[in-house]
Formats: structure tokens, sequence, C-alpha cells
């Protein structure tokens, strides 16, 4: 699905789910940075006092899989939501923020 899905259709999505429970009310930017926040660490919690072994194995473990992926779901709603509600475009933030890591972290040759 992701090569077929354009990120203002994700954005679209997450603003008609939440304008239909009228949430738009409940989401200024402290508030999405939490829940942004909140989500990281629940997905940080997924992995605590876990060996490199054991993670990998709760990747490839369909039941600890679909936990990963409903935590990355729910970060990705956040920041989707903030984005959407504060007018950033992504595409180009994460561009920009890019060529600064160029910067910052030059390939070694």
């Amino acid at each position: 699905m992701d090569d077929n899905t354009e990120l203002n259709e994700l954005k679209d999505l997450v603003k008609r789910f939440c304008e239909e429970r009228n949430w738009n009310q409940f989401h200024n930017p402290k508030d999405l940075a939490i829940g942004m926040s909140t989500e990281a660490n629940e997905l940080l919690d997924l992995f605590l006092f876990k060996s490199d072994e054991e993670v990998k194995e709760m990747v490839n473990t369909p039941e600890k899989r679909a936990a990963i992926g409903s935590q990355l779901a729910d970060i990705l709603f956040f920041v989707l939501r903030f984005a959407q509600m504060n007018n950033f475009d992504l595409s180009d933030e994460l561009a920009r923020k890019m060529e600064k890591n160029k910067e910052r972290y030059p390939v070694n040759k």
C-alpha cells in the first residue's frame, strides 16, 4: 500500500476521521506533540528490557509485529494530524532536514 498511497491521501484520511468525531477542538500543537511522544513511548515500551535477538524475533512474529505496527500507526496519526492542523508540508520538511543532515553527517570516503 505504501507504493500506491500519497502522503496527502493519508492526511485527508486522518482529517476526515477527526472531523467526523469533532476532535478539532482537542487538537492543538501542544496536545498533538504530547500524543506523538506518548505513542512513541508506547512503542519503546514494547522493547523494554529485550535483547537485540528478542527484538529481531518480535519484528518477525506476526502477533508482536502487529503490536509494533499498531504503535507505528498511532505515531504516524499524530504526525499527520499535527502537520495537517498546522499547515506543514511534510515532504518539504523532510527534504530540508535531509539536506541539513548531509552537511552534518557527511559520507566518509
